[in-house]
């Protein structure tokens, strides 16, 4: 009957599995069939195409800024107005799921920043050497004017006409030759009836805008090496491309959603049919399930009392799991000096084989050639030893054994004062020596953190020692688990207070919140991650020191840390339960 109502539960947690699954993959196909919100991707198309329309019309405003040579004011298309349109699009970026979008717009913001710059520049010299070039051709014709009014010879003035001429054309194409032209005219202004004022004027305006131009002009081509209309294209025509994917795979998840609702509806009622035969038969096992609800409460009980226990050894098995991290360290003493003794023997064991033989030879006495050959491989053998300090190594070998197996004596004496496993459960104990005994069998978790000392003089008091033990472990256990990477300070305090002793354990941790403090006391109630703690150091720890006739209390802030306060009486009250 046992084995089939395992049978049975592990059948309806399969199928409910089983029916998990199947609505999960119902609600991932319902979820991949929801409609696309094309008025997002609209008002990103939408801004694109105005960023595209802003970039061309930079374009054009700058070809014509450098061909018109008409007027230096002519109106221009703001440089920073892409930089709204590209900052919402960075944010619908941020807010979709558009891949293209969250790997293209760094660039090409990037590239509008950097052309936006050029623009301004570019703009600020164009209309400087227009000016330059308009206040030369103006100073020209005035002088023109003047000088055949003096009635100069044609000729005299004929270098101020090709100025008029030459500059404009410098201004416009900057080549070499033009350059050389201009350059040429203004050195023929020499032989003009000016004054000195009107040449330097002349002068002045052709080298500004000898040294200028070329600035313009490089500035001009590095605005057409941009490629900002390239990317905007591209940009554009990817997040196209994209969309038309998603709404395709939208259409493909709707037929996959429609044939497996079929096949749901379908299975529905076919387990409809089961689930009238499962009715039937459902009334004659209420009363066994019943009985077996009885047991399994019984069990239940059993359990948890398991489960306190399980908590309870918990802790020891940390303890131990330290324990045995510390005892390698010793056992590795052992084990080399025992592997370096080990290879010694050998060299010791042949000479005293050769020593054996000389003492034979010796005795009998009739072979002095044996015995000059023995005793020479004899005081060989000897020789080695010596030079090679054997005696003296294996000394220092045994020293460092026998200091390892001191080590591993103390920890399992430590380990004995803690359990108290070779006494009553109940005695006489100082608490300043089962702190410090917990401590050393906590040292594996005390690594990193910083303890302070501050042990009164203290009586002692009757008690379970192991139990306290175990309540001394719980809370510096907690204590290193609540401080962040397992690094702070622990301050562990005892005194004598009114008929018995208090020990605090103070910690400069993460701190509990006040809105569970309520709480920590209660049976399987943490904080703590999954796999770190079941909720029981804390209520067993309670438990134990009501079973002393105690008190523990705590206080905590957040961030800054927590104190559990441990009461002892010196004798146990008649309602304390100890076991004896």
């Amino acid at each position: 009957m046992i084995e089939m109502t395992r049978s049975e539960l592990e059948q309806n947690i399969l199928m409910g599995l089983v029916v998990l699954i199947m609505l999960g993959a119902l609600w991932f196909l319902y979820d991949k069939t929801q409609a696309v919100d094309l008025s997002e991707q609209n008002e990103v198309m939408g801004l694109l195409n105005q960023v595209k329309d802003i970039d061309s019309r930079w374009d054009t405003e700058v070809q014509r800024a450098r061909i018109d040579l008409s007027s230096r004011e002519a109106p221009f298309v703001r440089a920073d107005s892409g930089d709204k349109a590209l900052r919402d699009i960075t944010r619908f970026a941020g807010l979709t799921s558009s891949k293209v979008l969250r790997t293209g717009l760094p660039e090409l913001r990037n590239a509008i920043q950097l052309k936006a710059d050029l623009v301004q520049k570019f703009i600020a010299e164009n209309r400087s050497n227009k000016a330059v070039l308009q206040e030369l051709v103006k100073t020209a014709t005035e002088i023109n004017s003047q000088i055949q009014g003096r009635k100069s010879s044609p000729d005299r003035t004929l270098a101020l006409s090709q100025l008029n001429e030459v500059a404009p054309q410098y201004f416009l194409h900057g080549t070499p030759g033009q350059r050389a032209s201009l350059q040429d005219t203004v050195a023929q202004l020499g032989s003009l009836q000016m004054t000195d004022e009107e040449r330097s004027r002349i002068e002045k305006s052709v080298q500004t805008l000898l040294e200028n131009v070329p600035v313009e002009l490089d500035q001009f081509a590095q605005l057409e090496r941009l490629s900002t209309g390239p990317r905007l294209i591209n940009l554009t025509l990817s997040f196209n491309n994209e969309l038309e994917q998603m709404l395709q795979e939208k259409e493909r998840y709707r037929v996959y959603l429609v044939y497996y609702a079929s096949a749901l509806l379908i299975l529905l009622m076919y387990s409809g049919v089961k689930l009238r035969t499962a009715n039937q038969t459902l009334e004659h096992r209420v009363d066994e399930r019943t009985r077996e609800l009885s047991a399994a409460l019984k069990h239940l009980k059993e359990s948890e009392l398991q489960l306190i226990q399980s908590e309870k050894m918990s802790s020891l098995g940390q303890m131990v799991a330290g324990v045995a991290h510390e005892i390698n360290t010793p056992l590795a003493y052992v084990k080399n000096s025992l592997g370096q003794v080990s290879e010694q023997l050998p060299a010791i064991g042949s000479t005293l084989n050769h020593c054996d033989k000389l003492l034979e030879l010796l005795e009998a006495g009739n072979d002095p050639e044996g015995l000059s050959r023995e005793f020479q491989k004899a005081a060989e053998h000897l020789g080695m030893l010596k030079q090679q300090h054997v005696i003296q190594e294996l000394g220092s070998l045994v020293k460092d054994g026998l200091f390892g197996t001191g080590q591993v004596s103390e920890i399992v004496g430590n380990l004995k004062n803690f359990s108290r496993l070779d006494r009553s459960k109940v005695a006489h104990a100082n608490l300043n020596e089962s702190l410090s005994n917990t401590l050393l069998l906590a040292k594996h978790l005390l690594k990193s953190v910083t303890v302070n000392k501050h042990f009164g003089d203290i009586p002692e008091i009757t008690c379970a020692p192991s139990q306290i033990n175990q309540v001394f472990l719980n809370l510096i256990t907690n204590a290193v688990q609540a401080m962040p990477e397992e690094r702070g300070t622990i301050t562990l305090t005892s005194r004598t207070e009114g008929e018995g002793v208090a020990v605090d354990v103070e910690d400069d941790g993460s701190g509990i919140p006040p809105e569970v403090m309520s709480r920590i006391f209660d049976p399987f109630f943490t904080t703590k991650e999954i796999g770190k703690g079941t909720g029981l150091g804390l209520s067993i720890s309670y438990k134990i020191i009501q079973e002393h006739g105690g008190k523990i209390s705590v206080e905590s802030s957040p961030g800054h840390g927590t104190k559990f306060k441990v009461w002892l009486p010196l004798t146990p009250t008649a309602e304390a339960v100890l076991e004896s």
